[in-house]
């Protein structure tokens, strides 16, 4: 509240540097959530499905969003009782760190399944 008012004389390329340095900064320590990918079979075997519920467990635990995708080929998409099935045994194994974003649904010949860590 100065009379006359006071100003500040500075060199403009030096605050672009400084204000550009900050937004590196803040943009380094904030983490953005990805989407993994999974992909099965109907017919995914006992181990391999360990195995990948091995991974999704992985990624949820990282804050990353997992999307599981069963793809039909030929004869099987005739039977998608396996598939939900195999999404429901995720979703269940996994429902103590995550939540079911989006429940299982078919799109042409795959049935996907969307989880969010809590």
């Amino acid at each position: 509240m100065a009379v006359p008012p006071v100003c500040k004389i500075m060199d403009y390329g030096k605050y672009k540097y400084e204000q550009g340095r900050r937004e590196r900064e803040a943009r380094k320590k904030q983490r953005t959530s990805e989407m993994k990918g999974l992909k099965m079979r109907p017919g995914t075997d006992e181990h391999d499905f360990q195995f990948k519920l091995k991974h999704t467990t992985r990624f949820l635990q990282e804050g990353d969003k997992v999307k599981i995708t069963v793809i039909f080929r030929s004869r099987e998409i005739t039977h998608p009782e396996f598939a939900r099935r195999a999404l429901d045994r995720i979703a269940e194994a996994t429902s103590e760190i995550a939540v079911v974003e989006k429940p299982p649904t078919m799109e042409g010949r795959t049935m996907t399944m969307i989880l969010s860590p809590k």
